[in-house]
């Protein structure tokens, strides 16, 4: 009897351990973990221009319109929009219909009540890329674009208040699905601009209530929420339970990977994870080993140093194939440049001798010694300030695009830049000290590249300095203000369209994207008739025109084309990087099954 009651004892506890098992599997949560190598400024899409940051908000906030995932070339499709916009004639107004059902995330300032998105929250947000408290770095998206709205910003300049309330033509609620924006001259790029994090919609009443504040408390429609935040160091996004019901689309031919990657994720409701970690963590070699060590589902991009070690060749080592490790390009148009500030005593200017003194610094610069040392050899020299494989871009060059220190040496003789004292160090035409100071942050390739910079400087009797600034963010912000002499960094193309990298030159975009605070009444001219026209030869000529001035001007320094590799374990599924979205968080998933025990 004694060993009966223990096989109903030894049964009921197998039974009891099975149903355990069943629930945990039932309840096991989809968590993505990954690390990124720069700190996020906050969750505020329209003060932050950042690629991590933008990141974030495109998994927090929605736009109206947003790029299909798989197909190449790009093509858009509706996100918070029923369709896309219908299109005056003219390109002059753009009608946009809201879904229905969208709701924000649940917060106090909605007083307990489900909260619908509306044509007046895209509004809203259109109106404060101009408002001047917001200080928003995408600003340009919206100056000079919509009937009425620059007069309000100028109003709110001088009262200190903008007045969301005052209708103006350009910005149009119709209805509460509807809204329509006039613009003052056509804009063939404005659905692009539609699918940017920064033209999501953020809800009135929490900017009212949190003010400037808003970025650490982000609230919006899209995907997912921020329920955990340690600032610089560790970010946990989860899903956001009233998301809408999503489920996959695309209008790519099911070919290749993508037909793997479409079957895989055909019929499903997005997204399929139900969590985010994201660490924090600047510097390469602990980012390398937390990823083999399976600490993070995915490195994106493999770090440079590691590359020869990871990708040998150009594949994945044998040892992390071994592992079932993946890779899939990082695809992004990302462009590497030097800029000098044009507005600097020193090194800006438009007369010969200054113009002379940027081209020879720039021929001075081994290119090919940063992409071997600093890329390993992942990317590939450039020329042009438009990346390749976008409308405008051209491969033609001038001689000060190639190394050449002697060269260099011969053009600071000719415009007086000459060692007057017998020092070694060469002094201005006018006999001051001549010092170039270079800003960087703290991080490895930065010392790499300030040693490369360093050297070709001394080798040309240069003398350079170099000035440490402790964050990326904080090196913006002083290229923005014009506190910069030079400094390297890069533009991810936020559509396909050279335009938009030749805004970065506009002079109306100084103090926002116009690092190299670059102005030039001609280019200007040029850059003013572009963009408001669609994409034709002539459109395409004067594109040409206005880099063959920034080539003559020399207001950057450009290296090369990044060209990145994502890593991926095997329990990741459909991931794939769009050249112009985010993270795709919205449509990766994460095979529990193949997780390590």
């Amino acid at each position: 009897m004694r060993h009966v009651r223990w096989f109903y004892k030894a049964v009921l506890l197998t039974c009891l351990m099975a149903m355990a098992a069943l629930s945990v599997s039932a309840d096991a949560k989809k968590v993505v973990r990954v690390a990124y190598p720069s700190a996020e400024r906050g969750f505020d899409c329209a003060a932050e221009s950042d690629q991590f940051t933008t990141m974030l908000c495109d998994a927090i906030y929605d736009s109206l319109l947003q790029y299909d995932y798989l197909a190449r070339p790009v093509v858009l499709q509706p996100r918070a929009a029923e369709a896309l916009p219908e299109i005056s004639p003219d390109g002059r107004v753009y009608k946009f219909r809201i879904k229905r059902g969208i709701y924000f995330a649940d917060h106090p300032v909605f007083g307990g009540k489900k909260r619908e998105l509306t044509a007046h929250d895209f509004a809203y947000s259109i109106k404060r890329l101009v408002d001047p408290k917001v200080r928003a770095q995408w600003q340009f998206l919206a100056e000079g674009k919509y009937v009425g709205l620059d007069q309000l910003a100028l109003e709110a300049k001088k009262s200190g208040r903008f007045d969301y309330d005052k209708p103006i033509p350009g910005v149009e609620v119709i209805d509460r699905y509807t809204l329509i924006l006039r613009l003052n001259e056509p804009d063939y790029n404005l659905n692009y601009i539609m699918a940017m994090p920064a033209s999501s919609a953020l809800a009135r009443e929490m900017v009212e209530r949190y003010g400037s504040a808003v970025a650490e408390n982000p609230i919006g429609t899209g995907p997912f929420v921020l329920k955990d935040w340690r600032r610089s160091s560790r970010i946990v996004l989860e899903r956001n339970p009233n998301f809408r019901d999503v489920t996959f689309s695309t209008i790519a031919p099911p070919i290749g990977r993508d037909g793997e990657i479409m079957s895989y994720l055909n019929g499903k409701k997005l997204p399929l994870i139900d969590r985010i970690e994201i660490n924090v963590i600047e510097e390469d070699q602990p980012r390398w080993l937390a990823f083999l060590n399976s600490e993070h589902d995915y490195l994106r991009p493999i770090p440079e140093v590691y590359a020869d070690i990871g990708l040998p060749g150009g594949k994945v080592a044998p040892n992390l194939a071994a592992l079932g490790i993946a890779q899939t390009p990082d695809e992004q148009a990302w462009l590497v440049y030097t800029m000098f500030n044009t507005q600097d005593p020193v090194v800006g200017g438009f007369t010969p001798e200054r113009i002379a003194l940027r081209r020879a610094i720039s021929m001075a610069y081994p290119v090919a010694d940063e992409i071997a040392i600093l890329e390993k050899g992942q990317s590939i020299k450039a020329y042009s300030p438009i990346a390749a494989g976008m409308a405008g871009f051209t491969n033609e060059r001038a001689a000060w695009h190639e190394y050449n220190p002697a060269k260099a040496k011969a053009l600071l003789d000719l415009y007086g830049y000459i060692d007057r004292d017998g020092d070694g160090w060469r002094e201005t035409p006018d006999g001051k000290p001549l010092v170039i100071d270079q800003a960087s942050y703290p991080v490895l390739r930065e010392r790499q590249r300030n040693e490369l910079w360093k050297r070709a400087m001394d080798e040309i009797g240069i003398r350079m300095t170099f000035n440490k600034v402790e964050k990326l963010p904080d090196l913006r912000k002083q290229g923005q203000a014009g506190k910069l002499q030079m400094w390297t960094y890069g533009w991810i193309a936020d559509y396909p369209d050279g335009e938009n990298f030749l805004q970065l030159f506009w002079s109306k975009s100084i103090g926002g994207a116009n690092y190299s605070m670059y102005s030039r009444p001609a280019y200007d001219a040029l850059y003013e008739r572009a963009k408001i026209m669609p994409n034709t030869p002539e459109r395409t000529e004067l594109y040409r025109k206005m880099v063959q001035m920034l080539w003559v001007d020399n207001p950057w320094r450009v290296l090369y084309l990044r060209q990145r590799t994502v890593l991926l374990h095997p329990w990741v599924k459909a991931y794939k990087k769009h050249p112009f979205g985010n993270d795709p968080w919205l449509y990766m998933d994460i095979d529990t099954e193949r997780l390590p025990k």
